[in-house]
């Protein structure tokens, strides 16, 4: 084996002076190896360039919607080449700052991670983001909207305050029109709506959080709303069949169309009247029928217990007539 000699070579090439380097041992005929010691300094800007920006969102991103999905989007392609992390502060955190969600944080960070702008997802972020969380992250940049983010922690006005003031703020786009809590206003202005979808698709009312006379009212009501329904459908059938016989008969079109819509009306308003007193009826039997059950539950309970258990019960309030009745009751065979 012969050792190459060390050659320095001086080639045009700007200022820089490239080194040529064939030291290693290799058998005799074999081309030698090339290397080139010095290389330029700084890096060239495309080397930067390639080199992915991290960019970080956060958020709560309950009932994750296509809002959520838009703004991930703006950040994912706020950059040429974006590497985008997403922060999702835990139920702790959220509900104590913010109130309480409809999804849990392992639903909603599930949710995330079926994002397609998303690259990774951080758990347990924090609410406010500090200098070491950016460290440890590497974080280039924090994309949210411009509009200040109340601050519940006290740390400050804005959550993203000490990010604008170092410059790593970038600003997305709020969509409007869609937002967790209009979904979730949604859901409350048709509430009765949705409980008995649910109770027809065989939910209980414990699973629903509703009361008895709640759940009758409900069935109730969405009986004669079907019963409504019927007799439109019916007023529009026989409305056809009596311009198909004016037609036949030969007599005034008006006239027989006033007087359908006069003979209909009469008789919704009728209808109207008595599906409001039948409710009325209900709801009133119904409301009956639990006080005297009520009563039935605290007689038999009064009736069990000794006498003065029953004024101890009662913190002493116990009218004399009654307690003297009970008395008599009580020794009676």
């Amino acid at each position: 084996m012969a050792r190459l000699p060390r050659k320095r070579q001086k080639e045009d090439a700007g200022d820089e002076e490239v080194v040529v380097e064939p030291a290693m041992e290799v058998a005799d005929g074999t081309p030698p190896v090339v290397y080139y010691e010095a290389l330029p300094s700084p890096l060239p800007a495309v080397a930067e360039e390639e080199r992915p920006l991290r960019v970080y969102a956060d958020g709560i991103y309950d009932l994750f919607h296509f809002g959520h999905a838009r703004s991930l989007e703006q950040a994912k392609k706020s950059f040429p080449n974006t590497y985008l992390l997403v922060g999702c502060c835990n139920d702790e955190v959220t509900h104590k700052y913010k109130g309480k969600t409809v999804m849990t944080e392992a639903e909603r960070y599930e949710s995330l991670r079926h994002c397609r702008w998303v690259d990774e997802v951080i758990p347990d972020a924090p609410w406010v983001i500090t200098q070491e969380f950016i460290d440890k992250h590497k974080i280039d940049f924090v994309a949210h909207d411009s509009l200040p983010y109340a601050d519940a922690s006290g740390a400050g006005k804005d959550v993203y305050e000490f990010i604008k003031s170092i410059g790593k703020f970038k600003e997305t786009k709020r969509t409007e029109g869609i937002s967790t809590s209009d979904i979730i206003m949604r859901i409350l202005k048709d509430y009765n709506k949705y409980v008995m979808r649910n109770l027809a698709r065989g939910y209980s009312r414990e699973d629903l959080g509703v009361g008895y006379v709640k759940e009758k009212q409900l069935r109730v009501n969405m009986g004669i709303t079907k019963l409504r329904e019927k007799v439109k459908e019916h007023q529009e059938k026989v409305g056809k069949k009596l311009h198909t016989v004016a037609k036949t008969a030969g007599m005034h079109h008006n006239e027989w169309v006033e007087n359908a819509d006069r003979w209909v009306s009469g008789f919704l308003e009728k209808f109207e009247e008595g599906c409001h007193k039948m409710e009325t009826a209900i709801k009133g039997r119904i409301q009956e029928g639990l006080r005297r059950q009520h009563s039935w539950v605290m007689s038999n309970l009064l009736l069990e217990q000794e006498p003065t258990k029953v004024i101890a019960t009662t913190g002493g309030k116990m009218g004399a007539s009654f307690f003297s009745r009970l008395c008599t009751f009580s020794v009676s065979p």
